[in-house]
């Protein structure tokens, strides 16, 4: 069975190993794309040196505003608990290899998801946590891309640009504030994704 699990991540720059992640949003999905949960947490950040102003604008998170928030080391575990609980798969496996061979049952997704899970991967190589999922990903970019090409071929009035923002307007979301919020753009993510592969039921080949 496959299930999808879409990420944003906001970190404190561009640069895995020297920035860091400090909010996590996800959105679990079964392999219909219903819904199993929502998950956000803040991840207080090692690095101060780190902690670009522009990267402050874009999320709107402060140094001060991670004070409380738990450090990565805990936030792992506490993400791969949540898909357990999710999935209704606590407690089931009786190894870590099966464990691994389940998750691995789980595609990432994501808005230039290749990034974020660079930056996860590195996280979890640094807290010495062995990386369950897969290596496969949905990239909503991509996706966009080709299917924005398509359209316009087909005489459609299409985005010039493949960021989130753009694509969430092409079929009609919006993020509420104008401060990032990794769960709110993990949403909108998966309600495009949607909306894109919706499409693969309406395009046909003419031969």
């Amino acid at each position: 069975m496959q299930y999808y699990l879409v990420l944003d991540l906001e970190m404190t720059g561009f640069e895995p190993g020297w920035h860091e992640i400090i909010q996590i949003g996800a959105c679990l999905f079964d392999e219909n794309w219903q819904e199993k949960g929502r998950f956000l947490q803040n991840v207080y950040p090692e690095n101060e040196e780190a902690f670009s102003l522009y990267a402050e604008k874009v999320h709107g998170l402060s140094q001060a505003d991670l004070d409380d928030a738990p450090m990565m080391h805990e936030v792992i575990p506490e993400l791969e608990e949540w898909i357990l609980e999710k999935l209704g798969w606590r407690g089931r496996f009786e190894d870590r290899h099966t464990y691994f061979r389940k998750f691995r049952d789980i595609l990432l997704c994501g808005q230039g998801v290749v990034n974020d899970i660079n930056f996860l991967k590195f996280a979890y190589r640094q807290e010495k946590i062995d990386w369950p999922f897969s290596y496969r990903m949905l990239d909503l970019q991509s996706l966009s891309f080709l299917l924005f090409r398509i359209l316009e071929a087909n005489g459609q009035t299409v985005p010039r640009a493949f960021g989130l923002d753009a694509v969430a307007a092409f079929f009609g979301y919006e993020r509420e504030g104008q401060a990032h919020n990794a769960l709110e753009d993990a949403v909108i993510t998966a309600q495009c994704l949607k909306s894109v592969l919706a499409y693969t039921q309406k395009l046909k080949l003419s031969t």
